[in-house]
């Protein structure tokens, strides 16, 4: 067996890197100042006893992560490791070290997923900073988001359920030919032996409509034929018949009256919600999402780092957890787990910094209870009409009594009804509704409510977190507040340099755990790249400001 990641560095590879490199390079200052990062015992759980030797797992864990801090494809960090002198010191290999083939790497991912190790790797990392005091519970961090796009091209609709189609049977054709050679209509043979965008679609609404509706009961017939008790019934667990299976329950309906057969495109009202609506044939996990007129397909990134000031802290900014989810899922869903994570890992803040998406009245209040964390960001503004316009009555204008469960309007009327809910977000709400023959009347009623039919209507949280919305409303529009906010505004530095260096933008990979896997490299690799400044006392980059802006109107 080779030499683990543990090994020295062999005094020849030595004596030649520093040779090559004077004054030293990002692989060789790793190798100089962690020494034994990953240790081949961190991996024996994917790993087996028995058989032949393999490659370091410590190694392999290594080249992966150089692999995401130079945006390399696997083909190339393996030639990296069979080429490069500043690798080979970094892996403590002997330079004529033949290194091992590019398809170990793929290999080596899938092990780490199949036995839940794909955290190991920024594990390791942070422990081993966390002993040498570069990173520590306490202090401050900040979290953000952005978008991933998924590595699968965006369809129309009509292209996505003719493709769709088309997977299906060439994973049939591949898995069972000889059923397919009685099964299948020998017309689709000419229809779908060619990708879907490879030919021009019509351009007609009709004859677009007659060509899904083609696609459509195509595919309810393979379905058909897929589900009769003479055929295998394993044909039915094939990935790709159950994504056909799904979208087309989510895209088309379909009757059978008097032997007839009528499908049809559901409308968009009829559609599921983006959170299960299936949006590409060979990436059943992304999703389509729509943030401030951006759209992808895709996944979402969550980035949490350390945003103590290195002079007063002697510790550098630091990615200390790393979230993917796909691209639907609200910002505020994932804060519980990125504390408790940050937990396990003893790196908890004592103030962690967010922006809006995040912060929510339920989340200020139990954050500090359940994680002992402050957390710090603006809640959103009051967007009724009458906060907006600046006149009439806004809901401070009412007088809320909890106990009694009435509101009191600034002409001295009670409330009727109180409903105990929740909201679009599943958030507790209460609803306070007027009776009509009490808003019908009023001299006011143009400054309170535009409704002919019915009497005003507020929605509150409940009271303790409507006194801490109220509260941060007011805090968030003081200086004192902005400045220590200010803070947060790093993390799209960070963001950026995920994006910059190691192509975080798009992920290489099928699926969200692998594109999981890849962001959880991608942070440990940026740490890397960090470290490596911070040991170099390289300045932090100034923000960059436009000509325009920097310009003194005073002078």
């Amino acid at each position: 067996m080779r030499p683990g990641s543990g090994a020295e560095v062999p005094a020849v590879t030595r004596d030649v890197a520093r040779a090559a490199f004077p004054k030293g390079c990002l692989a060789m200052r790793i190798r100089d100042n962690l020494g034994t990062l990953f240790a081949d015992k961190e991996f024996k759980d994917a790993f087996g006893v028995r058989g032949r030797p393999g490659i370091s797992p410590g190694q392999l864990a290594l080249v992966s992560i150089l692999q995401f801090a130079e945006n390399l494809t696997d083909r190339q960090a393996a030639h990296a490791v069979r080429a490069r002198i500043d690798v080979k010191y970094l892996l403590g290999l002997e330079l004529t070290d033949p290194g091992f083939d590019h398809t170990v790497l793929t290999g080596f991912r899938g092990r780490l997923l199949a036995h839940g190790l794909e955290e190991k790797i920024l594990d390791l990392l942070l422990e081993r900073l966390a002993g040498m005091g570069l990173v520590a519970s306490g202090g401050r961090q900040r979290t953000d988001s952005t978008h991933v796009l998924a590595a699968v091209r965006t369809l129309n609709r009509l292209e996505f359920v003719g493709e769709t189609l088309r997977a299906a049977l060439e994973a049939l054709a591949t898995s069972a030919p000889n059923w397919m050679r009685t099964s299948m209509d020998p017309a689709w043979q000419e229809r779908y032996g060619a990708r879907v965008d490879a030919y021009r679609l019509p351009t007609d609404e009709q004859e677009r409509r007659e060509l899904a509706r083609q696609i459509a009961a195509d595919g309810y017939r393979l379905l058909e034929s897929v589900f009769t008790s003479k055929a295998p019934a394993w044909l039915r667990q094939v990935p790709a018949v159950t994504v056909l299976r799904t979208v087309w329950v989510q895209q088309f309906t379909r009757t059978i009256a008097d032997g007839q057969e009528e499908v049809a495109w559901r409308g968009k009202d009829d559609l599921p919600p983006s959170r299960a609506l299936i949006a590409s044939p060979y990436e059943p996990d992304a999703r389509y999402a729509k943030k401030r007129g951006s759209a992808w397909v895709g996944y979402k990134i969550h980035i949490s780092e350390s945003c103590d000031d290195p002079k007063e802290s002697k510790r550098p900014h630091l990615i200390t957890h790393v979230v993917t989810t796909d691209a639907t899922v609200n910002d505020a869903m994932v804060v519980d787990e990125v504390h408790g994570r940050l937990a396990s890992r003893d790196l908890l803040p004592a103030e962690h910094l967010l922006d809006a998406g995040y912060t929510s009245a339920e989340l200020l209040l139990t954050a500090p209870v359940s994680h002992g964390v402050s957390v710090t960001g603006p809640v959103r503004s009051n967007t009724t009409r009458q906060a907006v316009r600046g006149g009439g009555f806004g809901k401070t204008a009412f007088t809320i009594d909890w106990p009694a469960k009435q509101a009191v309007c600034p002409t001295g009327a009670t409330s009727r009804y109180w409903t105990e809910g929740v909201d679009n977000n599943g958030r507790d709400a209460i609803r306070i509704r007027f009776a009509t023959a009490t808003c019908a009347p009023c001299l006011a009623r143009d400054q309170c409510t535009r409704s002919t039919q019915y009497g005003r209507q507020l929605t509150v949280r409940p009271q303790d977190q409507d006194a801490m919305l109220e509260r941060v409303r007011a805090e968030q529009s003081t200086d004192e507040w902005k400045q220590r906010y200010a803070a947060r505004a790093g993390v799209e530095g960070t963001i950026h340099q995920a994006v910059a260096t190691a192509g975080a933008r798009r992920t290489r990979y099928i699926g969200l755990p692998k594109t999981h896997l890849a962001h959880v490299l991608t942070a440990t690799a940026v740490n890397l790249i960090r470290l490596d400044a911070w040991w170099n006392e390289a300045p932090l980059a100034r923000t960059r400001v436009s000509r325009l802006a920097a310009l003194d109107l005073a002078a």
